[in-house]
């Protein structure tokens, strides 16, 4: 029998031990590759179990823990489906019908033209130019011809159709993320287990802090952004009925989707105020603006930082850059991820400039 001398046998376990990662690298490259097209559905489906987790626990809890394995991730899953398509269905109703009588609208304009509006005359800065630009391109069947030339019904209807595939798509995916939900509920106290012990096998103590961290940035993100939203949504809509906008309860469910981005409902909110401009008063525009401007301060200089860097030490500067800097990156899916990985970041900064165990942290000179 050969025999290996101890300096052989540690380079044979070097050997494997660089074989071992390489192959699991290898493994792991070809899995995302497989997964490249579901991957965001997985994040979504991972995203809504940590912001659901705690309310799904509790009434684990309550009915029984080993009880109801299928029947409650079924019910989570279809409540949370629900919450989504209600919503979604209502907007693509609404959706077609004012695309119909987009549609209907420009073959009128077309074939008669159209007399500018009362209200585009009383506009407090450029009314008069206003006018005279509708006058010499809109009020003429022939100008009005030209200027939309072969915008039609068949040009609405096709973006229509695009719509409807991009919709169906997402559908697909919204389906993938949901079958993910469904088993994370069912599965998901095993896969934290394992997900545990893996952090610690790989990165130490540290790994599951930096587990804790991206969860409580989860946590955080889904008060300060769409919690913190939907209030804005409702107590800007009572405050576009009351200024006697048009379509107040969709402008303030525009509303709503629009300010789960920091700056986001700017857009809905200027163009509610100029809804208003048109069809009411100045006065109640300017009203509308000034309340505006009240609520989006306060939502967004205090109860969002609150909410968001305080649950993860995170200054707001950070959790800015990382929602905004998430969503140029990922789109709708960067807002929960970039702070995520910007809190994570933080902490391993936080962790690696900090005294280490042992040392003694000198006084700042500076201080």
């Amino acid at each position: 029998m050969d025999m290996q001398t101890p300096h052989q046998a540690e380079r044979t376990q070097d050997g494997q031990q660089v074989a071992r990662v390489a192959l699991a690298v290898a493994l792991a490259a070809l899995g995302l590759y497989v997964l490249q097209d579901f991957l965001r559905a997985l994040v979504w489906a991972a995203i809504l179990a940590i912001a659901t987790w705690p309310l799904y626990q509790l009434t684990r809890r309550r009915f029984g823990a080993g009880r109801h394995n299928v029947l409650l991730p079924l019910l989570f899953t279809t409540g949370i489906t629900l919450v989504f398509v209600i919503p979604l269905v209502l907007a693509v109703v609404q959706l077609s019908h004012e695309a119909r009588h987009l549609a209907d609208m420009v073959m009128d304009v077309r074939a008669h033209g159209m007399a500018p509006p009362d209200w585009l005359a009383r506009l407090p800065l450029g009314g008069a130019q206003a006018t005279a630009w509708w006058d010499a391109n809109l009020r003429d069947p022939a100008n009005a011809q030209a200027l939309l030339g072969r915008v039609g019904r068949e040009r609405v209807m096709l973006a229509s159709r695009e719509f409807g595939a991009q919709l169906a798509h997402r559908g697909v995916q919204f389906g993938f993320t949901l079958a993910t939900l469904f088993f994370l509920f069912r599965d998901g106290a095993g896969l934290v287990a394992q997900m545990r012990t893996a952090s610690r096998r790989l990165l130490g103590p540290n790994g599951e802090r930096v587990g804790q961290q991206v969860i409580a940035s989860v946590h955080g993100t889904v008060d300060g952004l769409v919690l913190v939203g939907l209030g804005i949504g409702a107590v800007l809509g009572v405050g576009y009925w009351l200024a006697g906008a048009p379509h107040p309860v969709l402008l303030g469910a525009l509303t709503a989707v629009a300010a789960t981005v920091p700056l986001g409902s700017m857009v809905v909110l200027t163009l509610a105020a100029l809804l208003v401009l048109a069809t009411v008063t100045v006065v109640a525009a300017v009203v509308l603006l000034a309340a505006r401007a009240a609520v989006i301060f306060v939502a967004d200089h205090a109860i969002r930082p609150a909410l968001i860097g305080g649950s993860t030490r995170l200054p707001f500067i950070w959790v800015l850059l990382g929602i905004l800097g998430g969503v140029e990156a990922f789109g709708l899916l960067g807002l929960f991820v970039g702070p995520a990985i910007m809190a994570a970041l933080i902490l391993l900064w936080r962790e690696w400039t900090g005294p280490a165990h042992g040392d003694v942290e000198m006084p700042s000179r500076m201080a």
